[in-house]
Protein backbone atom coordinates (compact mmCIF):
# COMPACT_ATOMS: atom_id res chain seq x y z
CA UNK A 1 0.00 0.00 0.00
CA UNK A 2 2.81 2.36 0.91
CA UNK A 3 4.63 1.61 -2.37
CA UNK A 4 1.53 2.44 -4.37
CA UNK A 5 1.12 5.68 -2.46
CA UNK A 6 4.74 6.68 -2.99
CA UNK A 7 4.59 5.91 -6.69
CA UNK A 8 1.40 7.89 -7.00
CA UNK A 9 2.94 10.82 -5.14
CA UNK A 10 6.10 10.59 -7.23
CA UNK A 11 4.16 10.68 -10.48
CA UNK A 12 2.14 13.66 -9.30
CA UNK A 13 5.25 15.87 -9.31
CA UNK A 14 6.31 18.31 -6.55
CA UNK A 15 4.34 18.40 -3.27
CA UNK A 16 1.67 21.05 -3.76
CA UNK A 17 0.62 21.68 -0.17
CA UNK A 18 1.00 25.19 1.16
CA UNK A 19 1.58 23.66 4.60
CA UNK A 20 5.36 23.78 5.18
CA UNK A 21 5.18 21.40 8.16
CA UNK A 22 3.41 18.82 6.06
CA UNK A 23 6.12 18.98 3.42
CA UNK A 24 8.88 18.54 6.02
CA UNK A 25 6.99 15.59 7.53
CA UNK A 26 6.62 13.95 4.14
CA UNK A 27 10.35 14.27 3.43
CA UNK A 28 11.20 12.67 6.80
CA UNK A 29 8.96 9.63 6.36
CA UNK A 30 9.68 9.26 2.62
CA UNK A 31 13.40 9.99 2.14
CA UNK A 32 13.38 7.91 -1.03
CA UNK A 33 10.68 9.96 -2.70
CA UNK A 34 13.06 12.11 -4.77
CA UNK A 35 15.03 9.04 -5.85
CA UNK A 36 11.82 7.24 -6.76
CA UNK A 37 10.70 10.21 -8.83
CA UNK A 38 14.07 10.29 -10.61
CA UNK A 39 13.87 6.57 -11.39
CA UNK A 40 10.35 6.89 -12.73
CA UNK A 41 11.40 9.84 -14.85
CA UNK A 42 14.36 7.91 -16.27
CA UNK A 43 12.14 4.93 -16.99
CA UNK A 44 9.61 7.10 -18.78
CA UNK A 45 12.39 8.74 -20.83
CA UNK A 46 13.83 5.34 -21.77
CA UNK A 47 10.41 4.11 -22.82
CA UNK A 48 9.86 7.20 -24.98
CA UNK A 49 13.33 6.86 -26.47
CA UNK A 50 12.66 3.24 -27.27
CA UNK A 51 9.42 4.14 -29.01
CA UNK A 52 11.21 6.81 -31.06
CA UNK A 53 13.97 4.37 -32.04
CA UNK A 54 11.41 1.75 -33.05
CA UNK A 55 9.56 4.35 -35.11
CA UNK A 56 12.78 5.46 -36.82
CA UNK A 57 13.69 1.87 -37.71
CA UNK A 58 10.17 1.23 -38.98
CA UNK A 59 10.24 4.32 -41.22
CA UNK A 60 13.86 4.02 -42.33
CA UNK A 61 14.52 4.72 -46.02
CA UNK A 62 14.80 1.26 -47.59
CA UNK A 63 17.53 1.98 -50.15
CA UNK A 64 21.25 2.60 -49.92
CA UNK A 65 22.45 5.61 -51.90
CA UNK A 66 25.67 6.20 -53.81
CA UNK A 67 27.27 9.10 -55.65
CA UNK A 68 29.70 8.80 -58.54
CA UNK A 69 31.16 12.27 -58.26
CA UNK A 70 31.58 14.20 -55.03
CA UNK A 71 31.33 17.82 -56.14
CA UNK A 72 28.89 20.56 -55.17
CA UNK A 73 25.78 19.09 -56.77
CA UNK A 74 26.38 15.64 -55.27
CA UNK A 75 26.91 17.25 -51.87
CA UNK A 76 23.75 19.35 -52.24
CA UNK A 77 21.66 16.22 -52.77
CA UNK A 78 23.45 14.01 -50.24
CA UNK A 79 23.58 16.53 -47.42
CA UNK A 80 19.89 17.36 -47.91
CA UNK A 81 19.20 13.65 -47.47
CA UNK A 82 21.07 13.71 -44.17
CA UNK A 83 19.63 17.02 -42.96
CA UNK A 84 16.06 15.88 -43.66
CA UNK A 85 16.59 12.58 -41.86
CA UNK A 86 15.65 10.51 -44.93
CA UNK A 87 18.75 8.36 -44.49
CA UNK A 88 21.88 8.12 -42.36
CA UNK A 89 25.59 8.40 -43.27
CA UNK A 90 26.11 4.64 -42.99
CA UNK A 91 23.75 4.14 -45.93
CA UNK A 92 25.53 6.59 -48.26
CA UNK A 93 28.84 6.38 -50.14
CA UNK A 94 30.56 8.74 -52.59
CA UNK A 95 33.41 8.37 -55.06
CA UNK A 96 35.76 11.04 -56.32
CA UNK A 97 39.12 11.69 -57.91
CA UNK A 98 40.93 13.70 -55.22
CA UNK A 99 41.19 13.63 -51.44
CA UNK A 100 40.32 17.32 -51.38
CA UNK A 101 36.77 16.47 -52.50
CA UNK A 102 36.30 14.05 -49.61
CA UNK A 103 36.88 16.37 -46.65
CA UNK A 104 33.31 17.62 -46.20
CA UNK A 105 31.88 14.15 -46.86
CA UNK A 106 33.97 12.67 -44.07
CA UNK A 107 32.88 15.47 -41.75
CA UNK A 108 29.31 14.26 -42.29
CA UNK A 109 30.32 10.65 -41.61
CA UNK A 110 29.90 9.46 -45.21
CA UNK A 111 32.23 6.77 -46.59
CA UNK A 112 34.30 7.72 -49.64
CA UNK A 113 36.22 5.82 -52.29
CA UNK A 114 38.22 6.31 -55.48
CA UNK A 115 36.54 3.25 -57.03
CA UNK A 116 33.24 3.91 -58.86
CA UNK A 117 32.48 0.19 -58.89
CA UNK A 118 32.41 0.14 -55.09
CA UNK A 119 29.64 2.73 -55.20
CA UNK A 120 27.58 0.63 -57.63
CA UNK A 121 28.23 -2.53 -55.63
CA UNK A 122 27.10 -0.85 -52.39
CA UNK A 123 24.14 1.30 -53.42
CA UNK A 124 20.65 0.60 -54.74
CA UNK A 125 20.29 4.15 -56.09
CA UNK A 126 23.40 5.56 -57.78
CA UNK A 127 23.63 9.24 -58.69
CA UNK A 128 26.01 9.91 -61.59
CA UNK A 129 26.94 13.46 -60.63
CA UNK A 130 29.72 13.99 -63.14
CA UNK A 131 30.08 16.33 -66.14
CA UNK A 132 28.70 14.78 -69.36
CA UNK A 133 32.18 14.93 -70.89
CA UNK A 134 33.34 12.40 -68.27
CA UNK A 135 30.58 9.83 -68.78
CA UNK A 136 32.71 7.62 -71.04
CA UNK A 137 35.35 7.45 -68.30
CA UNK A 138 32.69 6.55 -65.72
CA UNK A 139 31.37 3.68 -67.86
CA UNK A 140 34.93 2.47 -68.55
CA UNK A 141 35.68 2.38 -64.83
CA UNK A 142 32.63 0.17 -64.28
CA UNK A 143 33.41 -2.11 -67.24
CA UNK A 144 36.78 -2.95 -65.70
CA UNK A 145 35.22 -3.87 -62.37
CA UNK A 146 34.14 -7.26 -61.07
CA UNK A 147 30.53 -6.49 -60.26
CA UNK A 148 28.01 -9.25 -59.62
CA UNK A 149 24.58 -7.66 -59.16
CA UNK A 150 21.52 -9.88 -59.58
CA UNK A 151 18.78 -7.33 -58.73
CA UNK A 152 17.66 -4.09 -60.35
CA UNK A 153 19.55 -0.94 -59.47
CA UNK A 154 18.74 2.65 -60.32
CA UNK A 155 21.08 5.15 -61.96
CA UNK A 156 20.16 8.82 -61.61
CA UNK A 157 22.03 11.06 -64.04
CA UNK A 158 22.66 14.77 -63.50
CA UNK A 159 24.61 14.97 -66.77
CA UNK A 160 23.19 17.67 -69.01
CA UNK A 161 22.00 16.53 -72.43
CA UNK A 162 22.56 12.79 -71.90
CA UNK A 163 19.36 10.96 -72.92
CA UNK A 164 17.89 8.05 -71.00
CA UNK A 165 18.36 5.83 -74.05
CA UNK A 166 22.06 6.67 -74.36
CA UNK A 167 22.54 6.05 -70.65
CA UNK A 168 20.75 2.69 -70.82
CA UNK A 169 22.82 1.60 -73.81
CA UNK A 170 26.09 2.57 -72.15
CA UNK A 171 25.23 0.96 -68.82
CA UNK A 172 24.09 -2.25 -70.54
CA UNK A 173 27.74 -2.85 -71.42
CA UNK A 174 28.74 -2.95 -67.76
CA UNK A 175 29.63 -6.55 -66.94
CA UNK A 176 28.02 -7.83 -63.76
CA UNK A 177 24.75 -5.87 -63.93
CA UNK A 178 22.59 -8.93 -64.52
CA UNK A 179 19.30 -6.98 -64.47
CA UNK A 180 18.77 -3.89 -66.64
CA UNK A 181 18.84 -0.86 -64.32
CA UNK A 182 16.18 1.81 -64.08
CA UNK A 183 17.59 5.07 -65.46
CA UNK A 184 16.34 8.47 -64.32
CA UNK A 185 17.50 11.77 -65.72
CA UNK A 186 17.48 14.89 -63.53
CA UNK A 187 18.65 18.48 -63.50
CA UNK A 188 18.96 20.05 -60.02
CA UNK A 189 20.05 23.66 -59.59
CA UNK A 190 22.42 25.54 -57.30
CA UNK A 191 19.82 26.63 -54.69
CA UNK A 192 19.45 22.92 -53.87
CA UNK A 193 22.52 23.52 -51.71
CA UNK A 194 20.37 25.52 -49.27
CA UNK A 195 17.17 23.49 -49.59
CA UNK A 196 15.57 25.93 -52.04
CA UNK A 197 16.21 24.02 -55.24
CA UNK A 198 14.10 23.50 -58.33
CA UNK A 199 14.77 20.09 -59.88
CA UNK A 200 13.35 18.50 -63.02
CA UNK A 201 13.14 14.77 -63.60
CA UNK A 202 12.42 12.50 -66.58
CA UNK A 203 11.71 8.83 -65.92
CA UNK A 204 9.37 5.90 -66.16
CA UNK A 205 6.81 7.03 -63.58
CA UNK A 206 5.88 3.40 -62.89
CA UNK A 207 9.50 2.43 -62.24
CA UNK A 208 10.53 0.65 -59.06
CA UNK A 209 12.66 3.52 -57.73
CA UNK A 210 10.75 6.56 -59.05
CA UNK A 211 8.99 7.53 -55.82
CA UNK A 212 12.12 6.97 -53.75
CA UNK A 213 14.16 9.28 -56.01
CA UNK A 214 11.41 11.92 -55.89
CA UNK A 215 11.52 11.77 -52.10
CA UNK A 216 15.29 12.29 -52.15
CA UNK A 217 15.10 15.26 -54.52
CA UNK A 218 12.27 16.95 -52.64
CA UNK A 219 14.49 17.07 -49.57
CA UNK A 220 16.41 19.89 -51.28
CA UNK A 221 13.48 21.79 -52.81
CA UNK A 222 10.84 21.11 -55.46
CA UNK A 223 10.87 18.32 -58.04
CA UNK A 224 8.87 18.42 -61.28
CA UNK A 225 8.46 15.36 -63.52
CA UNK A 226 8.59 16.40 -67.19
CA UNK A 227 8.66 14.59 -70.56
CA UNK A 228 12.23 13.86 -71.58
CA UNK A 229 11.85 15.85 -74.81
CA UNK A 230 11.53 18.99 -72.62
CA UNK A 231 14.48 18.25 -70.33
CA UNK A 232 17.00 20.47 -72.11
CA UNK A 233 14.59 23.42 -72.29
CA UNK A 234 13.56 23.05 -68.65
CA UNK A 235 17.20 22.69 -67.62
CA UNK A 236 18.02 25.90 -69.51
CA UNK A 237 15.32 27.59 -67.43
CA UNK A 238 15.78 26.26 -63.89
CA UNK A 239 19.26 24.74 -64.08
CA UNK A 240 20.88 27.74 -65.75
CA UNK A 241 18.33 30.24 -64.46
CA UNK A 242 20.06 31.08 -61.16
CA UNK A 243 23.04 32.41 -63.14
CA UNK A 244 20.74 34.70 -65.11
CA UNK A 245 19.11 35.93 -61.92
CA UNK A 246 22.47 36.53 -60.25
CA UNK A 247 23.15 38.93 -63.13
CA UNK A 248 19.80 40.58 -62.43
CA UNK A 249 20.60 40.95 -58.73
CA UNK A 250 24.07 42.30 -59.48
CA UNK A 251 22.73 44.77 -62.04
CA UNK A 252 19.94 46.01 -59.76
CA UNK A 253 22.49 46.49 -56.99
CA UNK A 254 24.87 48.36 -59.33
CA UNK A 255 22.03 50.69 -60.25
CA UNK A 256 21.31 51.34 -56.59
CA UNK A 257 25.00 52.00 -55.89
CA UNK A 258 25.07 54.43 -58.83
CA UNK A 259 22.17 56.24 -57.16
CA UNK A 260 24.02 56.48 -53.82
CA UNK A 261 23.06 53.31 -51.91
CA UNK A 262 25.77 51.35 -50.08
CA UNK A 263 26.74 48.12 -51.82
CA UNK A 264 25.87 45.78 -48.94
CA UNK A 265 22.42 47.29 -48.62
CA UNK A 266 21.96 47.28 -52.39
CA UNK A 267 22.68 43.53 -52.60
CA UNK A 268 20.26 42.76 -49.75
CA UNK A 269 17.50 44.84 -51.32
CA UNK A 270 18.01 43.38 -54.79
CA UNK A 271 18.22 39.75 -53.62
CA UNK A 272 15.14 39.98 -51.40
CA UNK A 273 13.23 41.71 -54.19
CA UNK A 274 13.91 38.78 -56.54
CA UNK A 275 12.91 36.27 -53.83
CA UNK A 276 9.73 38.19 -53.04
CA UNK A 277 8.73 38.58 -56.69
CA UNK A 278 9.08 34.83 -57.24
CA UNK A 279 6.98 34.09 -54.16
CA UNK A 280 4.27 36.48 -55.39
CA UNK A 281 3.99 34.57 -58.68
CA UNK A 282 3.84 31.20 -56.90
CA UNK A 283 1.49 32.15 -54.08
CA UNK A 284 -0.97 34.39 -55.94
CA UNK A 285 -1.09 32.35 -59.14
CA UNK A 286 -1.30 35.59 -61.10
CA UNK A 287 0.40 36.03 -64.47
CA UNK A 288 3.73 37.88 -64.06
CA UNK A 289 2.50 40.49 -66.53
CA UNK A 290 -0.55 41.19 -64.35
CA UNK A 291 1.63 41.63 -61.27
CA UNK A 292 3.93 43.94 -63.24
CA UNK A 293 0.95 46.05 -64.33
CA UNK A 294 -0.24 46.31 -60.71
CA UNK A 295 3.04 48.02 -59.78
CA UNK A 296 3.23 50.32 -62.82
CA UNK A 297 1.08 53.37 -62.07
CA UNK A 298 0.43 55.98 -64.75
CA UNK A 299 3.42 58.21 -65.35
CA UNK A 300 5.25 56.67 -62.38
CA UNK A 301 8.85 55.71 -61.79
CA UNK A 302 8.25 51.95 -62.22
CA UNK A 303 6.87 52.26 -65.75
CA UNK A 304 9.76 54.57 -66.58
CA UNK A 305 12.18 51.85 -65.45
CA UNK A 306 10.29 49.15 -67.37
CA UNK A 307 10.44 51.34 -70.48
CA UNK A 308 14.21 51.61 -70.12
CA UNK A 309 14.52 47.82 -69.82
CA UNK A 310 12.37 47.30 -72.91
CA UNK A 311 14.54 49.71 -74.85
CA UNK A 312 17.52 47.56 -73.88
CA UNK A 313 15.81 44.41 -75.16
CA UNK A 314 15.55 42.69 -71.78
CA UNK A 315 12.87 40.22 -72.89
CA UNK A 316 14.74 39.29 -76.04
CA UNK A 317 17.93 38.78 -74.05
CA UNK A 318 16.35 36.36 -71.57
CA UNK A 319 14.54 34.42 -74.30
CA UNK A 320 17.75 34.13 -76.31
CA UNK A 321 19.61 32.95 -73.20
CA UNK A 322 17.19 30.05 -72.67
CA UNK A 323 17.24 29.12 -76.37
CA UNK A 324 21.06 29.19 -76.48
CA UNK A 325 21.38 27.11 -73.30
CA UNK A 326 18.87 24.56 -74.62
CA UNK A 327 20.85 24.18 -77.82
CA UNK A 328 24.13 23.80 -75.96
CA UNK A 329 22.67 21.12 -73.66
CA UNK A 330 21.79 19.08 -76.73
CA UNK A 331 25.31 19.51 -78.09
CA UNK A 332 26.86 18.36 -74.82
CA UNK A 333 24.62 15.31 -74.80
CA UNK A 334 25.85 14.33 -78.25
CA UNK A 335 29.49 14.74 -77.24
CA UNK A 336 30.21 18.06 -78.96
Amino acid sequence: MQRKTLATLAQCGPWKSKNGAARVFLKRICPSLSVLRMNLSSSQKSEASGKRAHSEIKNEFPHKIGFIGSGNMAKAIAFSILDSGISSPKHIVASGTTLQHFATWKERGVATTFDNAEVVDFADIVFIAAPPQHFTDVVSSLQKSKLSVDYQKCFVSTMGGKTIKSLEEALSSVVGLKVAPQVIRITPNMPSMIGAGCCIMACDEAGKYTKAVQKILRASGTCEVVPERLMNACAATCGCGPAYLYLVIESLADGAVRAGVSRDLAYRLAAQTVVGAGQMVLKTGKHPGVLKDEICSEGGSTIAGVHALEEGGVRRSFINAVVAATKRAGELGSGK
